[in-house]
Order: C-alpha cells, then sequence, then structure tokens
C-alpha cells in the first residue's frame, strides 16, 4: 500500500470541502515531490468552489502557492536534490495542487527560497508573480513588454516610461460586485505588478490603492500613489501633475467593470490596458489602444516559455529584494484552517495580507 497523506478535497461541483486520506504520489519525469510546509490561499480557490470553474473532475484539490522542502526528484531534474527548501507555482490536478501535506511540482516552475525567507514568505508569491509576469512580458496575453532578463528589458529607471497600476481590492470578480464588498487589500498580482515595473524601468510607477495601504504600496516600490475613490476624470488630472508623458501601460489588477473604463481613459494612443478578469470595455478599432484579459498560470501552453524563463529568475529576485514577498497571516488548524479562511476572504474579512496555512498541522 503506498504511504498516505491528508489533503483537502472539494468533494463535488459547489459542493463543501472534505479532509480525507490520499496516497502521496510519485514524481514523474521533470518533477518534484514536495513535503507543503505552507501554502497560501487567493480568492480563485473560493471563486472555483462557488462556481466550479477551471475543475472537470471531482473530488478535487486546490492551491497553488506551494512552499516546502523537496523530499523525492524526478528524472531528468538536475537543479534540485532531496532536502532543498523550495516554492513552487501549483495547477488545479490533484497531484500538483497545494491543499494537501505533498504535491508534485513542476521542476521549471520550481525555485529554491533563499535563506533569509522563511516558508510563511515564499508561499505568498507564485500565483501573484506569475500573473503579474504574464500581464507585464506575455506575448499572447500580456503587454509584450521585453521582459527584463532579455537584453532591451531595462533596469534604468527613466522619467519618460509611466506605467498605471490600479489595485486596491482582493476580492477580485463577480463576487465583489455582487456582494458589494471591497477590501483595502493590495491584490498579489497587483503587488508583483508594481516590483516587476520597477525592475523594467518604468517610471513613474504610479498605483492606487485605498489610503489605509498607502505605506505598503509605497514600500514595494510604487513612487506615486492616489486614492482609489477617486473618480477617472480626477485620476487623470491627478497623474498628469506627475508626468506629461504618454501612459502606455495600464495594470488593472481588480478589473470590475467600474475600473476597467478609469484604466482605459489613462491610456495613450497603442497603449495595453491589461485586466485579470474578462474586459467590459471595447477595443478602439484601429485607433491603436488594445485590452488584454491574462491568465497567471505557467502551466498555460501559451505562458509555459515565460514561466520557464521568470522563473530561473526567482530565486535571485527574493535574495536580492528585487521581489518581496507579501504580508502573511497563519491559519490555525493545517489544512482545516483554510475552510474558514476562503470564508473569511469571501466575506471581505481580511485586508492588507495574504493568508496562509501549514498542511502539516492538520491532525
Amino acid at each position: 500500500m503506498s504511504p498516505q497523506q491528508k489533503a483537502l478535497f472539494l468533494a463535488k461541483k459547489q459542493g463543501n470541502f472534505e479532509i480525507r486520506s490520499r496516497s502521496i504520489p510519485s514524481p514523474g519525469t521533470g518533477q518534484l515531490l514536495v513535503k507543503v510546509q505552507s501554502t497560501a490561499l487567493n480568492p480563485v480557490d473560493y471563486k472555483i468552489k462557488e462556481t466550479g470553474m477551471f475543475l472537470t473532475h471531482y473530488p478535487a484539490i486546490l492551491g497553488s502557492d506551494i512552499a516546502g522542502i523537496v523530499e523525492e526528484v524526478g528524472e531528468g531534474v538536475e537543479n534540485f536534490c532531496k532536502g532543498d527548501n523550495v516554492l513552487a507555482h501549483g495547477t488545479f490536478t490533484n497531484d500538483l495542487a497545494a491543499f494537501q501535506q505533498y504535491t508534485l511540482t513542476v521542476a521549471s516552475f520550481t525555485a529554491k527560497i533563499p535563506s533569509n525567507l522563511s516558508f510563511d514568505s515564499a508561499a505568498t508569491v507564485p500565483l501573484g508573480l506569475d500573473t503579474a509576469l504574464t500581464g507585464m512580458y506575455g506575448k499572447h496575453n500580456g503587454a509584450g513588454i521585453t521582459p527584463p532578463w532579455e537584453e532591451g528589458g531595462s533596469h534604468d529607471n527613466t522619467p519618460d516610461k509611466p506605467i498605471v497600476i490600479i489595485g486596491g481590492s482582493s476580492s477580485v470578480g463577480s463576487y465583489g460586485e455582487q456582494s458589494g464588498t471591497r477590501l483595502s487589500n493590495p491584490h498579489p498580482n497587483r503587488i508583483a505588478a508594481i516590483q516587476l515595473a520597477r525592475l523594467s524601468g518604468f517610471y513613474p510607477v504610479i498605483a492606487t490603492a485605498s489610503a489605509y495601504n498607502e505605506r505598503l504600496v509605497r514600500n514595494y516600490g510604487a513612487t506615486h500613489f492616489f486614492d482609489r475613490h477617486l473618480s477617472g476624470s480626477q485620476l487623470k488630472e491627478a497623474i498628469s501633475r506627475v508626468t506629461d508623458k504618454p501612459i502606455g501601460v495600464v495594470y488593472d489588477a481588480i478589473s470590475l467593470p467600474e475600473t476597467q473604463p478609469i484604466g482605459w481613459g489613462l491610456l495613450a494612443k497603442n497603449g495595453v490596458l491589461v485586466l485579470t478578469l474578462s474586459p467590459s470595455v471595447k477595443e478602439d478599432e484601429g485607433k491603436g489602444r488594445k485590452v488584454i484579459s491574462t491568465s497567471g498560470s505557467p502551466h498555460s501552453p501559451q505562458n509555459k516559455e515565460l514561466g520557464r524563463n521568470a522563473w530561473a529568475m526567482v530565486e535571485e529576485w527574493l535574495s536580492e529584494g528585487d521581489i518581496q514577498p507579501n504580508k502573511y497571516e497563519v491559519l490555525p488548524d493545517g489544512l482545516e484552517g483554510i475552510i474558514e479562511g476562503l470564508a473569511r476572504m469571501k466575506n471581505g474579512e481580511v485586508s492588507g495580507t495574504k493568508l496562509v496555512a501549514h498542511p502539516q498541522e492538520t491532525w
């Protein structure tokens, strides 16, 4: 009989979560078996529970953000060994999902955790970083900016390359609209986008959020801050006092119908509005401005090459402080704590942090 572990299953479409035992999987070619020490929660997790999106088979294990210890190395993997502390981006396949005590990771989307970071800090990074990476640098579902590891991906900030990053809510999508709930929590996609904008030489890096989180946003690299309650015309006027250069990229990490027109109105001709949800604004036919809905999974065929190149940089970025983890709150009761944590996120009870669970503390 195969060794067993505990996992948090979504029993059926729009059903309840249940903790069950399952076999610990064995890594295949290009994979690692990781003992999951920390996993972070994301809004998409409760949306999957409520809608059934992205899933075709049940019972299903969710969770994308993984931090843990390498237990076994699959064939063809050369840059990891047993005992390495790693972070990784999982996917919604049971053997590769995060909400369990042991999971497989794809070595190409795994990085070593620098010695100065904890498992909890590292677990806050993967999904937010990859969504921002794809939105900024993706050729097919992003702004197509030259990434900082390629020639021409400037690290030198110049005052003629502005970017606007709209954020301020971790309640991204239809549930925020339907319930009217709004959080002051800067979304992790938005935080990562601020840091990548700095790496790519944008200046000024203009961000919106609630006044409550101004200091946090500035600490992550925003050079200019404006309150998210400003109207589109007010924000445009305020930005005009910061820079008179055309704005070629707006990253809208909220992407609700009321935020999209604000970002759209800021764009210069040939500019790109990057969204994390489906667009409600329409492109200008023949006038140059574009709207792109991005998806951050490196496991998607269109993102794999970008993901491999980016994940080769993650350890260095974290070690040098170019990418900083999010603030976090640790949930009690191992996998059981995820259930209450997701409910808190849905109800708008989380601000300024990512929730992190410890699967090994499940009894």
